[in-house]
Parts: structure tokens; C-alpha cells; sequence
């Protein structure tokens, strides 16, 4: 008779598996990009046979896929958790004060999301260098109707008079994204050129987060002043 200690002890087992391959395979990807990464290099890192990797994954884009959506739930669950109560409020796009916490907590939290994923980042930089051609093999339009909210908030705002431009907000919020990265990216590259100076302590990335949430918010909301002229 089959003991259901047993029976969860191997769906620990495999949880815990399937864990350390996701990790190995970000760590791979994180170093090499989706095309330069060997599945096994992954294996050999995660500890796993590959056939395991292909049992849970099916092939490397399954896998590259399965790391790419990991990164995305702990991004909805931060959504739903700061952001989602902040869209259902109306007035929200009519209140310049309101958006504009709004707008610094998005960009903020973006910032630190990606602060503490070092790996996930790295990859974002390659897809970018790559054309993006990985990701488009499995995003599709229902990786992206959440937008819409975005999009009919951004729409208000601008109805409202606090925003500048009319560019579409999920470009408005990608560039201010691809501005994170590539400052986090970027941080050895400024340490050539600024010797001696520590950009990756918690003062100098904490520091960095101020000017970007203040750049991009001021760069994306009108100013009183403007407003006023």
C-alpha cells in the first residue's frame, strides 16, 4: 500500500528540483544570454541528470520560459499587493499629488525589483541586445492585458492635464524600466570612471533610485509652473 508520507516526500522532491534547475538555468542564462546557455551547463549547475530538466521543461526555450514567467508571478503578486488598489482608485488620475506617488512607487519598486535580481536583469539586457526574438517565441496577448489598466489610467491623467506627452504609457513605463537596468547593469562601467567611489553600497543605489524616480516622474508629469503658464 503506496504511504502518503511517501507520496509527499516525492512531491517535495520534485518541487525542490524543479527549484534548483530554475535557479541553475537563470544563473546559465544570466552569463550566456538564451542562445550562448547549454542545457548541459544548466544540468551540471542545478545538479540534475538533463533528462530530468527535460522531463519538467521540454526543451531550453520551455525552460528559458519558465524562468521568465517565475520572475513575472513575483512581479504580479507585487501588483496586486501595492499596485491594484492604487488603480481602482478614480481619482487617483485627477489628483497631480496622488499620481505622482503613484508614478514613484511604480518606478521605485521596479527599481528594487530588479536591484535585488541581479541575474533576471542581466538577461533582460540580453533579450534586449538580441531583439527581443527569445521572448516573442512565447509571450502572447494575454501575457499583457493587464496593460489596459495602465493604459486607461495614463489616458485620464492626461485628459487631466498632468501628463506631457501622449506617448503610449507602456512605453512611457518600459523606457522608465530600461532606465533602471541600465543603470544597475551599468554600475562597473561608471566605476571605471569614477575610481574610488563605491556605486554599489547601499547609500550610493539608494541614492540612484532618487534621481531616476525624480528624472523620470518630472520628465513624464507637467510641471505646476508649466501649468500655470
Amino acid at each position: 500500500m503506496d504511504d502518503p508520507e511517501r507520496r509527499r516526500g516525492r512531491v517535495h522532491d520534485a518541487e525542490g528540483a524543479r527549484e534548483a534547475i530554475l535557479n541553475a538555468a537563470e544563473q546559465v542564462f544570466a552569463e550566456h544570454g538564451f542562445d550562448g546557455a547549454r542545457v548541459d551547463a544548466i544540468a551540471e549547475t542545478a545538479g540534475y541528470n538533463k533528462s530530468l530538466l527535460f522531463q519538467y521543461f521540454g526543451d531550453k526555450l520551455g525552460l528559458y520560459e519558465a524562468v521568465t514567467r517565475r520572475a513575472d508571478k513575483e512581479i504580479t503578486e507585487f501588483e496586486m499587493r501595492v499596485l491594484v488598489p492604487l488603480l481602482e482608485d478614480e481619482s487617483i488620475a485627477s489628483d497631480a499629488h496622488r499620481f505622482r506617488n503613484f508614478l514613484e512607487t511604480i518606478i521605485g519598486a521596479l527599481f528594487d525589483y530588479l536591484r535585488d535580481h541581479p541575474r533576471l536583469t542581466r538577461i533582460i539586457v540580453w533579450e534586449q541586445a538580441e531583439g527581443w526574438q527569445t521572448y516573442a517565441k512565447f509571450i502572447s496577448q494575454s501575457d499583457i492585458e493587464d496593460v489596459d489598466k495602465f493604459r486607461i489610467l495614463f489616458h485620464k491623467a492626461r485628459r487631466a492635464g498632468l501628463l506631457r506627452s501622449d506617448v503610449d504609457p507602456i512605453i512611457q513605463l518600459t523606457i522608465a524600466e530600461q532606465m533602471c537596468w541600465s543603470y544597475l547593469t551599468s554600475i562597473p562601467l561608471y566605476q571605471m570612471l569614477l575610481t574610488g567611489e563605491d556605486l554599489s553600497s547601499a547609500e550610493a543605489l539608494a541614492h540612484a533610485r532618487e534621481y531616476i524616480v525624480d528624472f523620470v516622474v518630472h520628465g513624464m508629469m507637467v510641471d505646476p509652473k508649466d501649468d500655470e503658464a
